[in-house]
């Protein structure tokens, strides 16, 4: 599959998840869903590589850094996430979900010592500044108490284990290690340590009654674990982490349209105008802008 196709995959699957996260908000605690939706995942991806024979063994050294990205990645990651969206709004939480291609610029040159791309810090910016402009309307509403500073908080933890995430993500793949070997074996070892931490923080592991909590669990767990991560961990090793987190500024822009014919998001010109500077910023990003292609700053 292209880059592009794998970027337009990715982007429209997580910005469907972001609808199906709702159903889970407030119902169970954070931990217990994601250590719930990756055991699935792990399970349907463990199938897959007995049914193909596909060859498991890799070396202690790959292990590790597989245990330190189901930590970062799948255990931290999300459940910083879901416990964020408990205390703040998600127009604030995609606004500062861009600092993760920040993150992943500055951690690709300090731990991988590969060159930071102009092309990618100009294209988040603009990226980030149409976003702004999509949520103005929310923002206005939005007041400064304690559960806005927890969610902050949870929402920093949760960009910084995701951008750390990435860069090891794509150090293990420039090794040469399979995508989905990968994924099994790094949501294995997050399933086993998000149930422990859930176990840890004394989370209540009561099963939830209402259907659309497991409709939006199986959703997660097929299509945005397996799927979702599958094509986004190609398009990681084919064009670098930097680039590759840059959907995380498109498939807010998805989720606005799904809420569109399913829940009645009125759009206005200036939110119109943003998704343009955010799809902008995209082809900045992915060097389809002369004035910023293929540039590199050395620090």
């Amino acid at each position: 599959m292209s880059n592009p196709l794998l970027f337009v995959a990715t982007c429209l699957i997580w910005g469907s998840t972001w609808i199906a996260i709702n159903y889970q908000i407030n119902v169970i605690d954070p931990a217990v869903s994601v250590a719930f939706r990756f055991t699935i995942a792990a399970c349907i991806l463990g199938a897959w590589c007995w049914l193909k024979k596909l060859p498991m063994r890799l070396s202690w050294q790959t292990h590790k850094k597989l245990i330190l990205v189901g930590v970062l990645f799948y255990t931290l990651d999300y459940s910083f996430l879901y416990a964020a969206q408990q205390h703040i709004i998600s127009a604030l939480l995609a606004l500062l979900s861009s600092s993760v291609i920040y993150i992943n610029v500055v951690l690709r040159r300090l731990l991988l010592g590969k060159p930071m791309r102009l092309e990618v810090v100009v294209g988040a910016t603009f990226g980030l500044s149409g976003i702004f402009m999509i949520f103005i309307p929310e923002f206005e509403a939005l007041s400064v108490n304690q559960g806005l500073m927890i969610g902050l908080l949870f929402a920093a933890a949760s960009f910084l284990s995701a951008g750390i995430g990435n860069v090891v993500s794509e150090k293990i793949l420039d090794a040469g290690t399979p995508v989905i070997q990968m994924n099994f074996y790094a949501m294995s070892y997050s399933l086993s340590f998000t149930f422990g931490f859930a176990l840890f923080s004394g989370a209540d592991f009561t099963l939830p009654t209402t259907p659309s909590y497991y409709y939006a669990l199986l959703y997660l767990a097929m299509f945005g674990s397996v799927l979702a991560f599958g094509a986004y961990m190609k398009l990681l090793q084919q064009i670098g982490s930097d680039k590759a987190a840059y959907v995380v500024l498109v498939y807010p822009i998805v989720a606005l349209a799904i809420s569109t014919l399913f829940e009645g998001y009125q759009w206005t010109l200036l939110s119109a105008i943003g998704v343009l500077i955010v799809l902008f910023g995209n082809a900045v990003a992915m060097g389809k802008v002369a004035m910023f292609k293929r540039t590199e700053v050395g620090i």
